[in-house]
C-alpha cells in the first residue's frame, strides 16, 4: 500500500487542490472575458480562491445575481465586515495554492499567460476541443460562482476592485 493510498484526505484537501483551483480560475477567466476585456490581470486570480474557498463569502457570491455586481456583493457584509476585511489575509494564505492553480491551468492549456503584460486569457471549450468535465456534487456551485466573480471584476478597474473588497494590491 502506498503512502497516498493510506492517507485520509479531508474535505479541505479535496477542495483546496491545484486542479480544482485551475478549473475555477479557468471559469473565472471565461466570465471576465464574457462581456469585457479579452484578457484578465493575473493579479485578480489571487482574489478568486479566497472568495470561493471561504463559506461566508462563497455563499454571498452564490446568492448575488450576476447582473448585480461586485458592489452589491460587498454590501452584504455591512454588518459582518470582518469576513470581507479578512479577504486580504486569506489571499496571502492561499497565494501558494493560487500560484499552483495558475500553473496547472496554464500547463493544461486552459489559460495562456502573457508574462510581459501579466495578463491571462481563458479558452472556451470549443477551442480546446474537449468536453466539459463532470464535477463532484459538493462543487456544483463553484464554477458558476467563479464565472460570476470574473464577470464582476471585468466591469471595474483594479483600484475600484481593491477599494470595494478592501484589499491592497
Amino acid at each position: 500500500m502506498t503512502a497516498f493510498a493510506s492517507a485520509t484526505l479531508t474535505e479541505l484537501d479535496l477542495v483546496q487542490n491545484p486542479a480544482i483551483g485551475a478549473y475555477l480560475i479557468w471559469n473565472f477567466t471565461l466570465g471576465y472575458q464574457e462581456d469585457g476585456p479579452d484578457a484578465v490581470p493575473v493579479l485578480l486570480a489571487f482574489l478568486l480562491l479566497p472568495m470561493l474557498l471561504h463559506r461566508q463569502t462563497f455563499e454571498a457570491v452564490a446568492s448575488t445575481r450576476k447582473t448585480s455586481g461586485l458592489t452589491l456583493f460587498a454590501a452584504k457584509f455591512d454588518r459582518e465586515r470582518e469576513a470581507l476585511v479578512e479577504l486580504h489575509s486569506r489571499a496571502r494564505l492561499l497565494r501558494p495554492l493560487t500560484l499552483q492553480s495558475i500553473g496547472v491551468a496554464s500547463t493544461s492549456r486552459l489559460i495562456r499567460i502573457d508574462h510581459g503584460s501579466a495578463l491571462m486569457r481563458g479558452y472556451p471549450l470549443d477551442l480546446l476541443e474537449v468536453k466539459k468535465p463532470a464535477i463532484p456534487e459538493r462543487l456544483k456551485g463553484f464554477p458558476a460562482a467563479a464565472d460570476k466573480v470574473g464577470y464582476w471584476f471585468s466591469k471595474l478597474g483594479l483600484p475600484q476592485i481593491a477599494s470595494t473588497l478592501r484589499v491592497d494590491f
